[in-house]
């Protein structure tokens, strides 16, 4: 990978981390638990989407 490639993916990993941690953190206020569990869905794509982003750099 270029190194303006890298840069990208280095973004695009922290994007997903923080909207992870941003899901998991709203989820934890939620009190409608239906919302609850679609925000904890969101959460878990956004971990599913960071961990396919890793696998690409090894």
């Amino acid at each position: 990978m270029s190194p303006k490639e890298l840069l990208y993916m280095e973004d695009a990993l922290s994007h997903e981390q923080m909207m992870q941690k941003k899901c998991t953190s709203l989820a934890g206020m939620l009190q409608d638990q239906e919302l609850k569990t679609f925000v904890n869905q969101l959460a878990g794509r956004h971990q599913k989407g960071f961990g396919e982003l890793y696998s690409l750099l090894k």
